[in-house]
C-alpha cells in the first residue's frame, strides 16, 4: 500500500511539474519498456552489482556519468559520444568521468534480447539509480523514454558543468539555467557521500590559500595534515568526498560539513561560505539532523534532473552508445 501511494504521488508530482514547464518532456514514464524490453531492469541491475561488486566507488561513478549527460543538451546520452571534440574531452570530465564500459556492457546484452529499443540516455538514467540504491541509498521509479543525442556538445561541458573551485552563488546560478534550485544544489550534492575525488580538485585549500592563510580556514586542520600527506604523491592521487562513510549512501556528508570536514570547496561552501549561509546553510542543517529526509528530497531531484529539457530535438536509439547509427 505504501509503495502504491509513493507511485501515485509521483504521478501527480511529475505532472504539476510538466503543466509548470512545458519543455519537460512529459511522455516519460516508469514503465515505458515494460512490453517492449521486460529483461531491461535485470540486465541493468546484474552489470551494475557486478561491476559495484569489483570496485564499490563504480556506483558513485555511475551516478556523475549520469549528471554530467544531463547538465549539458539534456539527459541525451552526449556524454557518450567518442571523438576528440566530445564531451568526454572537455576539462571537467577529462581523467575524471568514469564507467563507459559498463554502459557498453549493458547495451551490448540489451541489443541482444531487445534490439534498437532502450536508449543509452535511459541506460545512464537507470545504471545511475541502481549505483545509489547498491550503496545504501533511496530507491525511485526511474522515468524512462529519452532519446540519445546526435550530437555532442564540448563547449557546453566546460561552461555549464558546475565546478568545485566555484562560489556557491555561481552554482545555484548553474543549476538555476537547467531549471533546477537551490535545494536540488543541496540536495544533490549530497551525492559527494559516495566516491573519491583527485587532489587537484581540491589541492589548492592545502597550501597559499590565500595572502593570510596557507591553508583554507573552513578545512578542519587535522583533515588538512592527513590531505598534505597524501597529495605530497601528486594530484592524481584520491581520498574519499566522504571521509566517514566513503562507500555507503547516507547523510554523514551533511554531517562533514557542520565540522569543516567538506573536502571539496564547493561541497564546505555549501555550509561555511557567505554565500552558503544566505542560501544553502539551513539546508545543509536539516539533512544532517534527518537522513530520511535526505533521501526522500534526492530521489524527487534526481528525477527533476533526468528532466531537464534538452536543448536540441530528440534524436535516435543508438545502437553503439558510442557513435550515432
Amino acid at each position: 500500500m505504501e509503495h502504491a501511494y509513493s507511485r501515485l504521488l509521483l504521478v501527480f508530482s511529475v505532472l504539476a511539474l510538466c503543466l509548470g514547464n512545458q519543455g519537460v518532456r512529459c511522455q516519460l514514464t516508469s514503465d515505458f519498456y515494460d512490453e517492449t524490453c521486460p529483461h531491461l531492469y535485470t540486465i541493468v541491475q546484474q552489470h551494475v552489482f557486478a561491476a559495484m561488486r569489483a570496485e564499490m566507488r563504480m556506483g558513485a561513478s555511475l551516478l556523475r556519468l549520469h549528471f554530467h549527460d544531463c547538465f549539458v543538451n539534456g539527459c541525451d546520452g552526449s556524454i557518450l559520444l567518442d571523438g576528440s571534440d566530445g564531451e568526454k574531452f572537455a576539462q571537467p570530465n577529462l581523467n575524471s568521468v568514469r564507467g563507459y564500459e559498463v554502459i557498453d556492457a549493458i547495451k551490448a546484452d540489451l541489443e541482444s534480447v531487445c534490439p534498437e529499443v532502450v536508449s543509452c540516455a535511459d541506460i545512464v538514467a537507470l545504471a545511475a539509480s541502481y549505483g545509489v540504491l547498491f550503496s545504501g541509498g533511496p530507491y525511485w521509479d526511474v522515468l524512462l523514454g529519452r532519446k540519445d543525442g546526435l550530437v555532442a556538445n564540448q563547449s557546453g561541458a566546460d561552461n555549464g558543468l558546475p565546478a568545485p573551485f566555484e562560489p556557491i552563488d555561481s552554482i545555484i546560478q548553474k543549476f538555476n539555467a537547467v531549471g533546477l534550485n537551490t535545494t536540488d544544489v543541496v540536495v544533490l550534492s549530497g551525492a559527494h557521500t559516495i566516491g573519491r575525488a583527485r587532489c587537484a580538485l581540491f589541492s589548492n585549500r592545502l597550501s597559499n590559500f590565500s595572502a593570510t592563510d596557507s591553508v583554507d580556514p573552513t578545512l578542519d586542520a587535522s583533515l588538512a595534515d592527513s590531505l598534505q600527506s597524501l597529495c605530497a604523491g601528486g594530484d592524481n592521487q584520491t581520498t574519499a568526498l566522504d571521509v566517514s562513510s566513503a562507500d555507503v549512501f547516507d547523510n554523514n556528508y551533511y554531517q562533514n560539513l557542520l565540522h569543516k570536514k567538506g573536502l571539496l570547496s564547493s561541497d564546505q561552501g555549501l555550509f561555511s561560505s557567505p554565500e552558503g549561509i544566505a542560501n544553502t546553510k539551513d539546508l545543509v542543517q536539516i539533512y544532517s539532523d534527518d537522513g530520511y529526509q535526505f533521501f526522500c528530497d534526492f530521489w524527487w531531484s534526481m528525477i527533476k534532473m533526468g528532466n531537464i529539457p534538452l536543448t536540441g530535438p530528440e534524436g535516435e536509439i543508438r545502437k553503439n552508445c558510442r557513435v550515432v547509427n
